[in-house]
């Protein structure tokens, strides 16, 4: 029998969510790697048991989650059902819809059908009444913007979600879902984008709107899928995901001068007492703009460290300025 830690909330830090009344914790666990039916599910247990543990109470999955699409969602499930029945209210569980799920016109995309055929069956997989936040994972250039943010407002009048986000949307059509959904009565809560040091495009007009529209924001792929870190500092090991059959990272996206680049931030990182990947959420939280910085992991370790970056002093004006060197160099 799972009992959590009576210290669970001591340490984290809860940020609230544009203007809504509900906080995240500074780091929240997704589920996209891991978790999946060819995973081993003591591993993903003992993560999520170790997070919530540690004060991160949201995790984040979407429906195509795996692999196979939808193990992860079921795995979460079995998880719930093990340790979490107890502690439900005390958890954000967030899903998504959008991408490739099952073969005929409804099985991804942004329409009204493909939208609410969807959480039914993620809920379904978890065991759920409701998830706490529901994304659209995609814009669809085919479906009118309404009609998503109107299937969208429709979940939550219809109690299956609490609140609902978008993912991967550019500021402008970011700022026209917000304005649809508000008309509606349902405010986006939330947007879900990538940003880390690499990645920088939400800096460009996306972050405004947020800003403007009261929009919190949970960035994924912090550490660059990995290349943030240590794991490539000497070259691609061989049990590493770039060296694999990974359709998310390979071995083009690791160059030189990327390696370079991350080996001066990691004698910065060095200097400051923390690992890469510290440093790396430490930059994505800097100035209090994003919400929450969403990590993937492996194994326990992984998420003992992201929840450690926390206690790191912020970053200086200098080290924001030896920072931006390193990059541009």
């Amino acid at each position: 029998m799972y009992n959590a830690s009576s210290t669970r909330y001591d340490n984290m830090t809860y940020n609230r969510t544009g203007r809504s009344g509900l906080r995240l914790p500074a780091i929240s666990l997704g589920l996209w790697h891991n978790f999946g039916g060819i995973d081993t599910l003591e591993n993903g247990r003992a993560m999520v048991r170790r997070a919530f543990d540690l004060g991160i109470t949201h995790f984040d999955l979407a429906n195509n989650y795996g692999p196979p699409a939808g193990s992860a969602e079921e795995t979460f499930g079995q998880i719930l059902r093990k340790d979490f029945a107890p502690y439900r209210d005390e958890l954000i569980i967030s899903t998504k819809a959008g991408y490739y799920m099952w073969p005929g016109p409804y099985g991804e995309w942004g329409s009204k059908k493909n939208l609410v055929a969807s959480l039914d069956q993620s809920l379904k997989r978890m065991g759920l009444d409701y998830v706490d936040i529901y994304y659209h994972h995609r814009p669809d250039p085919n479906t009118p913007l309404e009609e998503t943010m109107s299937a969208l407002d429709l979940i939550v009048r219809q109690g299956k979600a609490l609140y609902v986000g978008i993912s991967n949307y550019k500021a402008e059509d970011t700022r026209k879902a917000s304005q649809i959904l508000r008309q509606l009565g349902t405010p986006c809560l939330i947007h879900q984008p990538n940003y880390s040091m690499l990645s920088r495009w939400i800096e460009d007009g996306l972050q405004d709107v947020l800003d403007e529209e009261g929009i919190g924001s949970i960035v994924f792929s912090p550490l660059q899928k990995g290349i943030l870190t240590d794991r490539y500092l000497n070259g691609i090991a061989a049990d590493s995901r770039a060296a694999g059959p990974s359709v998310f990272l390979s071995e083009k996206e690791i160059t030189e001068d990327v390696i370079g680049k991350v080996r001066k931030l990691n004698e910065l990182a060095a200097e400051r007492g923390q690992k890469m990947s510290q440093l790396a959420l430490s930059w994505v939280l800097r100035g209090g703009r994003v919400t929450s910085a969403l990590i993937g992991a492996s194994k326990v370790g992984q998420i003992e460290d992201a929840v450690a970056s926390l206690n790191a002093p912020e970053l200086s004006a200098e080290e924001l300025e030896r920072i931006e060197a390193i990059l541009r160099g």
